[in-house]
């Protein structure tokens, strides 16, 4: 019996979905995948995801590493990528670090043809699954999707920002979750909403099985992973656009 890998569970109240988002301009989605799929889904990120590294320090970036480039990499050169990083963030700069694999860039290059993380993309651009973000936003006119594959593990970061990113058409940003459903409110990796004053509104702790759903733009981050997190924040990212 060939095993499922990307199944939407039929269980979803997409009226009341629906009613959320209009309302705040996000929603999350709980359990949007049959667990059996959803397991295979993080097996994949767990196990069979070539990691690089995504980072920028203030106007030093954006840099996108594959694993073999962070694999080359000597000491001092990852103690200089760090420190730019981390200067550029207290300073109140734009900064980021986190592992990731560019399953659109992928994709589009061939890197791994017929791969896990291709037909994963292949799935988030296929109809059903593209007709039900569609009917949560009210946005008829999405009609692709690009995708990456992210972990935020410790020390991992991504600091304020609203995705205003017009000339992309973007209009939905997304967060299909699949972290370690033991996750705790200590380690961090949080996405949180920012009104402009600069205080939290609304917080997501990292779950498992799980679709976050924003408006864009719209001023929000992930927190700082702390050093005794464990691995497990992972998830596959990217942008609707119509």
């Amino acid at each position: 019996m060939i095993q499922a890998l990307f199944e939407i569970d039929p269980a979803i109240d997409v009226v009341a979905l629906a009613r959320k988002f209009a309302q705040d301009g996000r929603v999350q989605v709980r359990n949007i995948l049959t667990c059996e799929t959803a397991q295979v889904v993080r097996g994949i990120l767990q196990r069979e995801t070539p990691w690089g590294i995504a980072c920028q320090g203030g106007q030093d970036g954006p840099h996108m590493l594959r694993q073999r480039d962070v694999a080359t990499m000597n000491l001092a050169a990852r103690r200089a990528l760090g420190t730019t990083i981390h200067q550029a963030a207290a300073r109140g700069e734009y900064a980021v670090q986190f592992s990731q694999y560019p399953i659109l860039t992928a994709y589009l290059e061939k890197w791994a043809p017929d791969s896990p993380q291709d037909l994963l993309l292949e799935y988030i651009n296929a109809e059903p699954f593209l007709a039900l973000v569609r009917a949560i936003t009210t946005m008829p006119g999405l009609l692709k999707a690009d995708a990456q594959a992210t972990l935020f593990g410790p020390g991992d970061f991504l600091s304020v920002h609203s995705d205003s990113h017009k000339e992309e058409r973007w209009r939905v940003a997304y967060v299909l979750n699949f972290a370690d459903p033991q996750w705790r409110p200590d380690w961090g990796g949080y996405l949180n909403f920012l009104d402009e004053d600069g205080d939290i509104v609304e917080g997501w702790r990292p779950r498992f099985n799980c679709l976050n759903l924003l408006r864009v733009p719209q001023l929000h981050q992930v927190s700082y992973v702390p050093p005794f997190a464990p691995i497990g924040r992972f998830a596959i990212t990217g942008w609707f656009r119509d």
